[in-house]
């Protein structure tokens, strides 16, 4: 019950800043490809989604306003100056806690691991709510930023 409450807590701040990003609020969005299809497997998604991620690009995606945001929610060890939050877990260590497929999932849709999550789904465009037009049918990230990010998160490790 208590884990109830602070969500119901946070939600409305956690909304209100998204709303108030660039990403969020309307700033344009190039074309994206055709998603790729995945299969998930318990809790992963197993086979990449393009090639070999690059843990540099991921690491600028974690940390930007324009794309995965990522650094709103969660305390990232690496972020230098950049203000993190304290809404989601840290991600310290989520390399050790969890495998590249483990975490594919959780970037790609993390209510398919727990249904009250408010994290964005970052690859998933069916079954969404309240989502703008110029958002509609189009994922907050491509198939190979969705990689670059599994590449950072799995080497943090401690």
């Amino acid at each position: 019950m208590s884990g109830e409450k602070t969500i119901s807590r946070w939600l409305p701040a956690w909304r209100g800043a998204l709303a108030a990003l660039p990403i969020f609020a309307g700033a344009a969005i190039a074309q994206v490809p055709a998603l790729v299809a995945y299969e998930i497997d318990g809790d992963e998604i197993r086979a990449p989604f393009a090639a070999a991620g690059d843990a540099g690009r991921g690491r600028a995606i974690v940390l930007s306003r324009e794309s995965g945001n990522c650094y709103l929610c969660h305390a990232v060890p690496d972020a230098g100056a950049v203000p993190v939050g304290n809404i989601g877990p840290s991600l310290a260590g989520v390399g050790a806690r969890a495998s590249a497929a483990q975490l594919r999932l959780r970037v790609v849709d993390s209510s398919r691991i727990n249904a009250r999550s408010v994290m964005p789904a970052y690859y998933r465009v069916e079954g969404l709510r309240q989502v703008a037009a110029v958002y509609r049918d189009k994922p907050l990230l491509t198939a190979q930023q969705v990689e670059d990010v599994v590449a950072y998160l799995s080497q943090l490790r401690n």
